[in-house]
């Protein structure tokens, strides 16, 4: 059988905790530093006590040291690695080519000899397109392979074919960004915050109008280049045929109540498919969860949905009338009068909600419901350019709000339990569902009941409401129902029986990195047949070089300072991008579009007057952003 993970992200202790209770076979999360999402760092004792939470139920946390790493800031980010082996966190995910020399080092170090050691997982950040960067990342040492969000099944599928030994993590729910991953410097050029840094600007989310060469505006105020999120929870079990090892949700800012929902969501459909085929996959960590509510993705933040490129080339996958969360589709405007409306749809509606609609001009506007009676609705201020007719959408559910306060999951682990009499004493044994396996034998003689006790001993020793076990079955051996053993006894035994087990490791948590097994392969290849860039240090130079790299790029960060590192790359493009605003405009002529009516090249200009020069890279399918010379 597979093991198939479901990855979820953690903003902090407390969302991490949250993923795990609603199902999550693993966490990713951002420590202080050299994390993607600058927003969201975490001190390294919130990281171990998540890790030691995560553990009791065989889930894993990984953590994100995914940046590029400056020469001045190494001995720094080696200091953070350190500590988080310390930690016991289960696996590094990475950007820099430094990082895999450091963990390197601390793994040859006497001081950390014994220490269960993180895998090392190369992050989507390093551009992970093809089978061929995939086969080099395996190469040097790392476990996983975390694939770009663009990929079809049928890429997916080939990669898993020429690598079937390599995990592959997979996107399957959350924002989805415009560029590839690390081939984005739109945010540095504009607004000096690196992407590859963690501090993005999101200028995918901006408003632009699209000009042509002669100043012409094709499109005027829209958001161009931002996408919808994506949502593949009717196509997981493909996804998993493809070869997918790990599902992983995106949304490292994300409050609890997104975690809890989307989490919840996914884990109920991974677990009908793994109850379809028991012979073929099996969950990566153990515990069956219940929640106090119905798990609906539409409820939570989402620009509408999209499968992306999964099949194949879409049309439909852009959200450029906002870059803002419409919510559900939850009927139109019937009639209007005297500062309220009434909804005509199936939808029913609380004090508080958050409604939105699109005016006469494609704008997105917002407002606050004051009141509800039935299906009138009171605003709290009445929207002027509502009219009837107009679309409705809920943005924020009151009631599903409120269902969602609290604690909404309990994941207990299956436990089966056996009383009996061994050498005359009697013993409680116990087995979970992990394979761990627990004794405890009642030190002192009891004595004939007067009244089968069978019944009592079960209800007694299923009081397992305050741990994280569910007893699935009580066995009650011969001779033993008929024996008076005091409540109190039984609740000692039982107490001592969930410590024992709680205090277990499972030995399939040393999760030692195949890098010491592994070698490079000393051969010559093309930095551009493996995207290889943003080199930012000497280590991460010198790593691809011994690696068999030639030219690997310097990072477009370093690019203004006395010393760059790495092959400097003239004409370098902003941002590289599978999305085609030609094709989503009807008019890629390689597809069977219409022709052009405009004169090339194509321009973008933001609200203060920036332009970025469009170039449609038809020999790769693909669209390249430049600034304008």
């Amino acid at each position: 059988m597979r093991p198939i993970e479901l990855l979820a992200p953690a903003k902090n202790l407390e969302c991490g905790i949250v993923a795990i209770d609603h199902g999550a076979d693993a966490v990713y999360i951002g420590a202080k530093d050299f994390g993607a999402r600058q927003a969201a760092g975490n001190e390294v004792g919130d990281i171990a006590k998540l890790a030691a939470y995560a553990h009791q139920f065989g889930a894993k946390v990984y953590v994100t040291v995914n940046t590029i790493v400056y020469e001045n800031e190494l001995s720094k980010a080696k200091s953070l690695l350190e500590d988080l082996v310390l930690a016991e966190v289960d696996a590094i995910l990475v950007q820099d080519m430094a990082v895999v020399q450091m963990m390197r080092e601390i793994s040859e170090d006497e001081r950390f000899k014994g220490k269960r050691f993180p895998q090392l997982h190369a992050s989507t950040q390093t551009d992970n397109r093809n089978s061929e960067k995939v086969g080099w990342l395996a190469s040097v040492g790392f476990d996983r392979v975390v694939l770009a969000r663009e990929l079809s099944l049928q890429e997916i599928t080939a990669i898993h074919n020429d690598h079937p030994d390599v995990e592959l993590e997979v996107f399957v729910h959350g924002a989805l960004c415009v560029s590839y991953s690390g081939a984005c410097y739109a945010s540095q050029h504009c607004f000096s915050r690196s992407a590859n840094r963690g501090e993005c600007a999101q200028f995918c989310r901006h408003a632009f109008d699209l000009k042509d060469s002669q100043g012409k505006t094709i499109i005027h105020d829209s958001y161009l280049l931002s996408l919808k999120d994506l949502n593949q929870l009717s196509r997981l079990e493909e996804i998993i045929e493809a070869g997918a090892t790990s599902l992983k949700i995106e949304g490292r800012l994300k409050d609890a109540t997104y975690v809890k929902n989307v989490v919840a969501a996914y884990n109920e459909e991974l677990d009908r498919i793994i109850e379809q085929h028991p012979d073929k996959y099996c969950r990566s960590s153990y515990g069956k969860v219940k929640t106090t509510f119905t798990p609906n993705i539409n409820k939570t933040f989402n620009r509408g949905f999209t499968n992306y490129f999964l099949d194949k080339r879409r049309d439909d996958i852009s959200s450029m009338d906002t870059p803002k969360a419409m919510g559900e589709y939850v009927g139109y405007v019937k009639e209007i009068r005297h500062g309220s409306f009434n909804v005509a749809g199936t939808a029913t509606f609380a004090n508080g909600d958050g409604l939105c609609f699109f005016d006469k001009d494609r704008k997105l506007e917002g407002f606050r419901v004051n009141r509800v009676d039935n299906n009138r609705l009171y605003p709290l201020s009445m929207p002027a350019s509502l009219k009837p007719g107009m679309a409705l959408y809920r943005n924020n559910d009151m009631e599903f709000e409120r269902q969602m306060e609290g604690r909404t999951a309990e994941r207990k682990i299956a436990l089966s339990l056996t009383l009996s009499l061994e050498d005359g004493r009697v013993c409680l044994s116990a087995c979970d569902e992990m394979g761990r396996k627990a004794k405890a034998i009642l030190d002192e003689d009891v004595q004939e009941a007067r009244t089968p006790q069978e019944e009592n001993i079960k209800r007694q020793l299923g009081k397992l409401g305050n741990t994280i076990f569910a007893a699935e079955e009580i066995t009650i051996c011969q001779g033993v129902g008929s024996l008076f053993v005091p409540s109190s006894k039984l609740a000692a035994m039982r107490r001592d029986i969930t410590e024992q087990l709680a205090a277990k490791t499972m030995d399939d948590y040393s999760c030692q990195s195949r890098k010491n097994a592994r070698k490079s392969e000393k051969h010559f290849i093309e930095a551009s047949k493996i995207n290889a860039s943003n080199v930012a240090n000497h280590m991460a130079e010198t790593f691809y070089e011994e690696n068999g790299v030639a030219h690997a790029t310097t990072a477009y960060e370093t690019t203004n300072n006395s010393h760059t590192y790495g092959t400097r790359q003239a004409a370098q493009p902003l941002m590289t991008c599978r999305y085609c605003l030609r094709y989503a405009m009807g008019y890629c002529v390689k597809r069977g579009g219409k022709q052009p009516t405009w004169k090339e090249p194509l321009f973008i200009q933001s609200s203060d007057g920036r332009q970025m020069r469009l170039a449609f890279n038809c020999a790769k399918c693909q669209m390249e952003i430049y600034p304008k010379e």
